[in-house]
């Protein structure tokens, strides 16, 4: 009875150490670079995909696992946003672009679906680094890259992210998008109007590649 019970507790102390070890390998953090491209616009009451604006994205970010399913995924990224605007009316005919550059932290939640599939979703904040406004106008007085500056737009920037991604040894790859709940322009008032401009929330879809360390 002794030599059973100590077999067994043998046994057992083998099974806690197994299991341990394995929970370690399965819940060390990892680190690395993901860039890719943005196609980015704004929207006001339903996103849609019209005068959409190519920009990039680039960062770091951090895995930290839960278990081998569930794991924290918080990012840093440099991020380009913004839209196209084309206009036709009695003042001017043309195109603005907006480009918006922020600061972006998306904390996100990732489901591991499978070794190599994975769905990520959480949400993000961001931060106006700077701001361009462009305009290619054929005609009238009103020019957006005198009218418009990083003093007319919101410092701040949040709304939720979510997206698939594929994970293999040290290169993933997936795709993203980024719902923006912020008006990105302030309320400004001129002549006893209030108006804001633009009146839009950022929305845009992300593909990156990241490279794990």
């Amino acid at each position: 009875m002794k030599k059973k019970i100590l077999n067994g507790m043998v046994l057992l102390g083998l099974i806690g150490y197994t299991t341990v070890v394995h929970s370690q390998s399965t819940t060390t953090a990892s680190f690395g670079i993901k860039g890719g491209a943005n196609f980015s616009n704004l929207y006001v009451d339903d996103v849609d995909d019209n005068n959409v604006l190519t920009g990039f994205n680039l960062g770091l970010f951090v895995n930290m696992p839960l278990n081998e399913v569930v794991s924290i995924q918080p990012e840093f990224l440099y991020s380009q946003k913004g839209a196209k605007l084309s206009y036709n009316n009695a003042l001017a005919t043309g195109e603005a672009k907006f480009r918006l550059n922020y600061l972006e932290v998306p904390v996100l939640l990732k489901l591991n679906v499978t070794p190599n599939f994975n769905l990520h979703a959480g949400p993000y904040v961001a931060y106006l680094v700077d701001s361009k406004v462009t305009n290619e106008t054929n005609g009238g007085t009103f020019d957006f890259e005198q009218n418009i500056n990083n003093d007319d737009l919101n410092t701040f920037d949040y709304g939720l992210s979510g997206g698939f991604g594929f994970d293999f040894s040290t290169i993933s790859i997936g795709a993203r998008y980024n719902y923006g709940l912020n008006t990105v322009g302030k309320k400004q008032n001129i002549g006893g109007t209030t108006y804001t401009f633009p009146d839009g929330k950022n929305s845009s879809v992300s593909v990156y590649m990241g490279i794990k360390f």
